[in-house]
């Protein structure tokens, strides 16, 4: 990964439970030794906003480190469940760069979200469970980009699927 130019991109399930913060935290931390600066993030409740607090974290020590969020539109909050609400805030008040995708909720705009957020980035991140989901698609639309794809789930099957 190029030290200058570096990008990585976060899709995850919403199910999320943090039981793969210490890879999600190794995985970060790796990939900042080996260049990459600019950490992208939907802003999902799940791995998204988990990533997005590693990033935070690491950026305390780190301060070249940008994270950007990618959100649908701007009341994208209301759909989240009430106790992410203040996790959310803090994130992007300290996000270094916010792009919407709409003024508003349309169909497909989370397609559309997931899409920006995987173009021009040198790695996906992914927690996929390897199911028919918004996170599936995103790592199938990142490999026809051919982006490379990094998944944290654990499981050996989920290794035939990539």
């Amino acid at each position: 990964m190029n030290r200058e130019s570096g990008i990585v991109a976060f899709s995850g399930h919403r199910s999320y439970d943090d039981s793969g913060g210490d890879a999600l935290r190794e995985a970060i931390a790796s990939l900042y030794a080996a260049g990459a600066r600019e950490f992208r993030v939907g802003m999902a409740e799940g791995f998204d906003l988990a990533a997005a607090l590693v990033v935070l974290e690491l950026r305390n020590r780190q301060p070249d480190i940008r994270l950007v969020a990618y959100i649908p539109y701007p009341n994208f909050r209301a759909r989240l469940s009430k106790e992410c609400h203040t996790l959310y805030d803090t994130i992007l008040e300290q996000a270094d760069q916010v792009h919407y995708i709409a003024q508003e909720y349309r169909h497909g705009i989370y397609y559309e979200r997931n899409k920006a957020l995987v173009d021009g980035a040198d790695l996906v991140v992914a927690w996929w469970n390897g199911s028919r989901s918004g996170t599936g698609q995103t790592v199938r639309y990142a490999r026809k980009q051919h982006i490379a794809t990094r998944n944290l789930f654990e499981s050996q099957q989920l290794e035939l699927l990539l």
